[in-house]
């Protein structure tokens, strides 16, 4: 081998040099760094994959106990009075209450603003109450005009 290298002029051994050196780095492109890089990313797919697992576990869970709490939540009876209560601290003005029983009512308002009643029903939902049916117009004002019937609920 050292013979057949003496044999041959400066010019190919170093051509025969950088065809060694291209050889080598190709192999360790092929051999090392293309694996690796195959590697990350199956572990950034993998990673991705993970964490969009966790996001709807933890999405599940928390509607598990949100549920879990509507639940276990009983509003206070008769709820016809339990609503007049909350309507009037939530600065409603012209309730009208029928109640039905200790664990049913109806209510009706001329004029709310929709915000302010959407977010008083999201909290009459966490305190145990169950809108039966819920009919809502607007008015000219941008109020809304509300019939709405609850009931406790464990009630059916």
């Amino acid at each position: 081998m050292i013979e057949w290298w003496r044999e041959r002029s400066r010019r190919e051994q170093r051509l025969l040099l950088v065809m060694l050196g291209m050889i080598v780095l190709v192999l360790g492109w092929l051999l090392v760094i293309r694996p690796l890089s195959d590697a990350l990313d199956d572990a950034e797919r993998r990673h991705g994959e993970a964490v969009l697992a966790l996001a709807q576990a933890e999405g599940r869970a928390e509607a598990a106990r949100r549920l879990q709490g509507e639940r276990s939540a009983s509003a206070p009876l008769p709820i016809d009075g339990f609503l007049g209560r909350t309507t009037s601290e939530a600065g409603f003005a012209g309730v009208r209450i029928v109640g039905q029983g200790p664990a049913r009512a109806t209510m009706s308002l001329q004029a709310v603003r929709p915000q302010a009643f959407f977010a008083w029903l999201r909290q009459m939902e966490r305190r145990g109450l169950v809108v039966d049916s819920l009919r809502a117009r607007a008015n000219n004002d941008r109020t809304l005009s509300v019939e709405a019937s609850f009931r406790a609920g464990g009630t059916r």
